[in-house]
């Protein structure tokens, strides 16, 4: 990420990082998209249904370049459980385990 990211300029002025609920978002998107890998899920909507054990561990500031690791615990017919970590220079910057639900899409 570059200085130049629209989130660095606003957050703290002074001291840019970028805002934990962006971390938590990249985490999500991840995670949703990893439940659709499934066949089964074809035609499904994955919606975020919890956020739970949420760590922001480190500051993810410019220059940082942000891992995410995302690990199915739990799926099940109609939702999926998901352990999301993410990493900076091998050091957790954030993890929480998501939730969601799987929806017809459409």
């Amino acid at each position: 990420m570059t200085v130049n990211e629209p989130f660095f300029m606003g957050h703290f002025p002074d001291q840019p990082v970028m805002p934990g609920v962006l971390i938590l978002e990249a985490m999500a998107q991840l995670a949703g998209t990893l439940l659709l890998r499934r066949m089964e899920y074809t035609g499904k909507l994955p919606v975020l249904w919890a956020i739970d054990k949420v760590k922001l561990r480190r500051s993810v500031v410019p220059g940082d370049q942000l891992l995410l690791e995302v690990e199915a615990t739990k799926v099940r017919d109609t939702m999926g459980k998901v352990d999301a970590i993410a990493r900076v220079d091998q050091h957790i910057a954030a993890e929480a385990q998501l939730t969601f639900t799987l929806v017809d899409a459409g």
